[in-house]
């Protein structure tokens, strides 16, 4: 038997230090929501930003995809440039599903983090049944953590986690401390064969929506992670050793607040691109302008003539005869990529690349 023990947990977690980062973290998410909600179109910035957020998620697991290859796939059509940028697609095509179930059930329960793990791993393999996972070290090939191996521990584990996931009740911890846990035990149990990691750092995403401390699924928490991998590894094993959580759930606040700061400062940004945009459209373009046609721009930050086509059903002479047209004042530019032309919104691209450093003078 392993040594996870159930939730929740009987000693009390929330120190003093860890009050103080709670209350910086939630002012950060509030901020954060406010300014996503003043987006008239949200579906952008989901579509936009999940696909940020999955892939930095899986940069954490060395799957690793440029912009360009990210941006000129597209999972509805299921064209895929490489192999690494479908795997982040089915990622933010997971994350996005699992947002309107939540939105729609107000719970969050094992069938639907098998359905995300499913729809990550394109298996339904399920729970692990077989003995033999273990976590090493990639360097030394060490093992530095044992999982439960019996698939009726893991099930009792996940039966237990469910419950402490949906029943508020069970605890009083503050929600973002909850979410803290919830990501340290599923990381332990590690009830999959495979893509555990991304399943996880989506379960923290859809909690925080299901709390309705995120509106959207737009929080870059990954990011973070990614940036914090080593610091992320050794308090996750930490943690399991010593049953000491205030650095954990330091760590976690930290990265709530820090991405919090950030997405909002780019939320900030698009908006403002968007304005520009439209105005330039309305009076220099007026024949071709629509809210349809801005929303294209900033939902594929590489768009093409089927994208534009099939959004404004036009026919594709026309959807061509407006990229060209736009980007003719500069708003996109033109590549020719094989047979296919690309239109790249070239200062959307540059505000999701250049996300990296902490935002918070500029709040």
């Amino acid at each position: 038997m392993s040594t996870i023990k159930p939730l929740p947990l009987e000693q009390d977690i929330e120190t003093k230090a860890v009050l103080k980062k709670l209350a910086r973290a939630h002012q950060a998410l509030a901020e954060l929501k406010g300014v996503v909600a003043s987006i008239p179109n949200q579906s952008i910035l989901i579509s936009t930003l999940s696909l940020q957020e999955a892939k930095d998620s899986s940069a954490i697991e060395n799957i690793i995809t440029t912009h360009d290859d990210l941006y000129r796939s597209d999972s509805a059509t299921r064209q895929f440039v490489t192999v690494a940028a479908k795997e982040v697609h089915n990622y933010a095509t997971a994350l996005r599903n699992g947002f309107e179930q939540v939105k729609r059930t107000g719970l969050l329960t094992n069938n639907d983090i098998l359905e995300i793990q499913a729809s990550i791993e394109e298996s339904r393999a399920g729970f692990r049944r077989l003995p033999g996972t273990a976590l090493k070290n990639d360097l030394t090939g060490v093992t530095v953590y044992t999982p439960p191996q019996h698939p009726d521990e893991i099930i009792a584990l996940m039966s237990n986690l469910e419950r402490f996931i949906n029943e508020d009740a069970l605890c009083d911890w503050d929600v973002l401390t909850k979410m803290a846990v919830i990501h340290h035990q599923f990381e332990s149990i590690h009830p999959f064969y495979d893509g555990n990691g991304r399943t996880g750092r989506i379960i923290n995403i859809l909690y925080l929506v299901q709390h309705d401390l995120l509106g959207s699924p737009v929080l870059y928490l990954s990011r973070y992670i990614n940036q914090n991998k080593a610091d992320y590894y050794r308090l996750l094993q930490a943690t399991r050793d010593t049953d000491n959580w205030e650095d954990w759930l330091l760590f976690m606040l930290e990265g709530v607040e820090q991405t919090a700061c950030q997405t909002t400062a780019l939320v900030r940004d698009i908006k403002l691109l968007m304005q520009q945009y439209k105005h330039r459209l309305r009076n220099e373009l007026p024949k071709i302008y629509s809210q349809d046609l801005i929303n294209n721009l900033f939902r594929h930050p590489y768009t093409k003539i089927e994208f534009l086509a099939a959004e404004l059903q036009v026919v594709r002479q026309t959807a061509a005869r407006y990229l060209d047209e736009v980007a003719a004042l500069g708003l996109l530019s033109k590549h020719k990529v094989g047979k296919e032309n690309y239109y790249l919104n070239d200062a959307l691209s540059q505000l999701l690349q250049n996300i990296s450093v902490p935002p918070k003078a500029q709040l």
